[in-house]
């Protein structure tokens, strides 16, 4: 009996060194540089699996929506709701981010340019940093926070509460019912609200450089038409509609994904606000290239 017990637990040694080793029979331990990639190519495989997740259903939410729209089955009403959330309570926050980044745009242009520049330059440096840039993308980043975190909130916490799946149990589609109208709410009041920003920095700086460098209104906007371009308002009312259209999009997209009660509504709405940050900067990064060549 001795001689079978060792005789078995030798068995069982040998079966589990087979397994451990493979078919060679030699065991491979990793290096630590070995395990270090080894995680580092499972943590690329898994973002990579995510992105082309979320890529799908983006795709999806879009073509949806777009059915939506043409069909007209997007109720006039809902989407003046929206727009009205969006617009119009969002547009307190937007003057006060465009009044800011008129100011120190004027201020930061007065201090370089104390020398041989003529300090008339510093208008077209306000106008067209408002227009180009800081108006939409300024713009963008306070409706992510403001619009974007509340859609995804909203959203999310119908689909943890299982309202979304009454919608599909009575028939009738949510995306058309709460997706759609806060898209299109999106395209029609960003643009405006970046309009309303980039006149109001642009007149901001103008009171901040007669303030503060002593440059006269006439001498700030002969700067300001010296080296202005009637494609840079284009080129901005372009970058509102994307981005009018991103916002909403991903939040809508993240809201009807959400999972895991309410500690899952918060940490979806943290991932959707970065969703979108990341996705507003990265549009941002690709209208030059696209637009101003």
């Amino acid at each position: 009996m001795p001689e079978l017990t060792t005789g078995g637990k030798g068995a069982r040694r040998r079966v589990a060194e087979k397994a451990a080793c493979g078919v060679g029979g030699s065991v491979q331990r990793l290096t630590p540089l070995g395990v270090m990639v080894r995680r580092a190519l499972s943590a690329f495989g898994r973002g990579g699996e995510n992105v082309v997740r979320h890529a799908g259903d983006l795709g999806t939410l879009m073509w949806r929506i777009a059915t939506c729209v043409v069909q007209g089955h997007v109720g006039f009403r809902e989407v003046a709701s929206q727009a009205y959330a969006m617009g119009v309570q969002s547009l307190p926050i937007v003057i006060v981010t465009s009044v800011l980044a008129g100011v120190v745009t004027t201020q930061q242009g007065g201090y370089q340019f104390t020398g041989a520049v003529p300090l008339y330059i510093l208008g077209s440096v306000v106008v067209s940093s408002m227009v180009l840039e800081l108006g939409p993308v300024l713009t963008a980043i306070v409706l992510v926070g403001r619009v974007g975190a509340r859609i995804t909130a909203e959203l999310g916490t119908m689909k943890v509460s299982e309202q979304i799946d009454a919608y599909y149990a009575l028939g009738r589609d949510p995306v058309r019912i709460l997706g759609a109208p806060r898209v299109l709410a999106g395209i029609v009041v960003v643009p405006v609200l970046v309009a309303v920003a980039n006149v109001v920095g642009i007149c901001a700086g103008m009171i901040a450089a007669e303030l503060t460098v002593g440059l006269g209104r006439d001498s700030f906007f002969y700067g300001a038409r010296l080296f202005w371009h009637n494609w840079d308002l284009l080129y901005s009312l372009a970058k509102a509609v994307v981005f009018g259209f991103a916002i909403p999009l991903i939040a809508v997209h993240m809201g009807l994904r959400t999972a895991g009660g309410a500690q899952g509504v918060g940490q979806t709405t943290t991932r959707s606000v970065v969703f979108m940050t990341l996705t507003i900067l990265i549009l941002d990064a690709l209208f030059p290239p696209l637009l101003l060549n």
